[in-house]
């Protein structure tokens, strides 16, 4: 039976008079089960009974060609839905188009045609100006013809809700068809003070095929934690699993950054995660090991210090008054974005930024404290401090070299934190890249103190200074009558700037490399023969070796996510069949994904090596999504909330691939609804 037509009947009652019928099938119903069939098969053949089938064949024949009695009717009902579903599609579009863009939807009122209320009821009179369907909504709530407009907060959160429920599930759809899966977790305060949780999940995604498989990070869910222990963490982490119907067991990836409550070898979120699932393998976050080798290199001597406290004296001393500020940009007018900026512990990149144009114009950065200096409105503080760093700082030969040492290795160190950054970067290029660092810096203390004099020297030159270190007179303690004095080494001042400095800060950061980055090691000897294939063990024995050691790594409970011996044999025949050119781990797994049958232990494998992160570079992005949306006017906006507008926000992309039809017909069944929408 046609649905609209049960749908009406429903609605109507019953359409045919049973008047004259006196069986008792048709009017008080039978009980006698024994002869029911006989009973049934006389009431097909009644006389009553195909009068009433045919009355129903030319009815449902009426409404399939819209010929019935009440056809005015139905058509009003059919427009009267369409222009429901219409309101409600331009509606879905509207939250969607302000959730992506991290816009409020609300305002001091909930009133049509009334000053201050909000985006959402002000974008919605706008297109009442060009659109028919919204015209006529309008007309119909100004004219009081209508008392459910649809346009009220509560429906605005139901569709936020509705929208990124549809996100969440097509998000974990595709994780439960990667199978293995990474957690990513950050924290941090927001706005109101509460600790927000950034969990995101990495996967290989498959469920692109025929497309090339891709490596993605997808955000869940900011998660509001009051316990910011290892175990406190631990246990919102298991929630939030069990929640989104996630195995635990299937988890093969930690990401988190070097704090103690998430790397703490005792109690930490990581310790804890392995007890449980020892195949899920901790991976400290690659930048932010980065920026600690850099901390660790500024806090190696005590001129490494003086020479970062003079950049931020630089900063704060320009900073601090607009009129100053201006000086400092009259100075820099003929170089377009460039400008001072301000040291961070935190940010990535912010010490390569901040020294950036004092490197390439400390005249004219000099100029701007001269003419700060002389400035009669300036503060007498503030010209004795643009004396002293103009004259004492940046008249320095001292401080030129620093800066040309700091700029070089800072800059090397940039780029790789920024190639660290990227979604899909996985763990075989994090480690030649980390290499290729290790090597310049290596290399960079055999000639990096000469190529620096020669920079320093032409930055003295342009400032007319003398590229000469200054002689200090050096402070002895006084010695104890029985100490041995033999073994003091006087240096010039040139070959103690290269000993007490430039080689300490140099082989600070070696030693830093090699304790932070002692993971990346752990995974090189592990999945090391699979980064590639052409240049694999060529012995059969080592490769065998190889692959037994990694089907233990990859065992818990007696079960292992390959076979050791049979992934020898299949590395064996991939080797010998791979195409010329494909080398990377992404490259072999898009080219035995449609024979992963074939190849299923290579298949597991090369998953588990994409699947491990190598930074929280996704966690930290959604914490800029976090402070545009929940901002300090929008600061009591509720978790559910805050949850829907972040993944309309961060996982856009997906959003546009919602089917507004099958959002409509959710909408119209999930609550009694006033209107018809279906």
């Amino acid at each position: 039976m046609d649905q609209k037509l049960r749908d009406l009947l429903v609605e109507r009652g019953p359409l045919f008079k049973n008047e004259g019928n006196k069986t008792q099938l048709a009017n008080d119903g039978f009980q006698d089960w024994k002869n029911i069939g006989d009973r049934l098969k006389s009431h097909e053949t009644n006389w009553e009974h195909l009068t009433c089938m045919n009355k129903w064949i030319e009815l449902e024949r009426r409404f399939q060609k819209n010929q019935t009695i009440d056809k005015s009717v139905q058509q009003r009902v059919i427009k009267e839905r369409e222009h429901w579903r219409g309101v409600l599609l331009r509606e879905i579009a509207l939250v969607e188009a302000l959730a992506q863009n991290n816009l409020p939807f609300r305002g001091e009122n909930e009133k049509i045609y009334q000053r201050n209320n909000g985006n959402f009821l002000c974008f919605i009179q706008m297109m009442g100006k060009f659109d028919l369907v919204m015209q006529e909504h309008l007309r119909r709530i100004e004219k009081g013809e209508i008392h459910n407009h649809y346009l009220s907060h509560k429906i605005q959160n139901e569709l936020i809700q509705m929208l990124a429920a549809e996100v969440k599930s097509k998000i974990v759809a595709i994780i439960k068809d990667a199978k293995y899966y990474s957690v990513i977790l950050d924290c941090t305060p927001d706005v109101s003070h509460e600790e927000q949780m950034s969990f995101v999940v990495r996967c290989v995604d498959i469920s692109t095929s025929p497309i090339e498989v891709r490596v993605s990070e997808f955000f869940l869910e900011f998660l509001k934690v009051d316990d910011t222990t290892g175990l406190g963490l631990f246990c919102a982490l298991q929630e939030v699993l069990v929640s989104l119907q996630l195995d635990i067991g299937d988890l093969r990836g930690q990401g988190y950054d070097n704090g103690s409550n998430m790397k703490g070898k005792n109690k930490g979120v990581q310790t804890r995660v392995l007890e449980v699932n020892p195949r899920a393998f901790y991976t400290p976050c690659g930048c932010h090991s980065l920026n600690l080798v850099l901390c660790d290199m500024a806090n190696s001597c005590s001129k490494a210090k003086t020479f970062f406290g003079v950049v931020q004296r630089l900063y704060v001393l320009f900073s601090s008054s607009i009129q100053r500020w201006a000086i400092l940009k009259d100075n820099l007018k003929d170089v377009k974005g460039l400008t001072l900026k301000t040291l961070s512990q935190t940010r990535w990149e912010s010490r390569i930024e901040s020294i950036k144009p004092i490197r390439y114009h400390p005249s004219k950065l000099r100029d701007a404290l001269v003419d700060l200096a002389n400035d009669r409105t300036t503060e007498s503080i503030a010209q004795s401090e643009a004396k002293s760093l103009a004259k004492n700082e940046l008249e320095n030969f001292e401080f030129l070299f620093a800066m040309a040492i700091w700029y070089k290795l800072l800059f090397a160190v940039n780029i790789v934190s920024k190639f660290l950054q990227s979604e899909d970067m996985c763990i075989y290029l994090a480690i030649e890249k980390l290499k290729g660092l290790i090597d310049y810096f290596e290399n960079y203390r055999k000639v990096g103190f000469a190529e620096a004099m020669v920079d320093a020297t032409e930055m003295a030159n342009e400032m007319g200074i003398e590229p000469k270190f200054v002689e200090k007179r050096i402070i002895q303690r006084k010695k104890q009558f029985d100490e041995d004095v033999t073994d003091e080494v006087t240096h010039s001042a040139e070959e103690s700037m290269k000993v007490n400095y430039f080689l300490v800060i140099v082989d600070k950061a070696l030693s830093s490399f090699k304790d932070r980055f002692q993971q990346f090691e752990v995974y090189e000897k592990n999945f090391g023969f699979l980064f590639d294939l052409e240049k694999a063990s060529s012995s059969d024995e080592c490769l065998k070796n190889h692959c037994t050691n990694l089907e233990e790594v990859l065992k818990h409970g007696g079960v292992s996510d390959i076979d050791g011996r049979n992934l020898f044999v299949e590395l064996k025949c991939l080797k010998q069949v791979l195409p010329r050119g494909v080398q990377k781990p992404i490259e072999v797994l898009n080219f035995i994904k449609l024979m992963a049958d074939s190849f299923p232990n290579a298949w597991n494998a090369y998953r588990v090596l994409l699947t491990i992160p190598v930074s929280v570079a996704s966690g930290e992005r959604s914490f800029s999504k976090l402070k545009l949306i929940k901002n300090y006017l929008r600061s009591t906006m509720s978790q559910e909330r805050l949850n829907g507008l972040a993944m309309l926000s961060i996982e856009n992309d997906l959003v546009k691939e919602v089917d507004y039809t099958n959002l409509i017909d959710s909408f119209a069944s999930r609550n009694a609804r006033r209107v018809i929408f279906k």
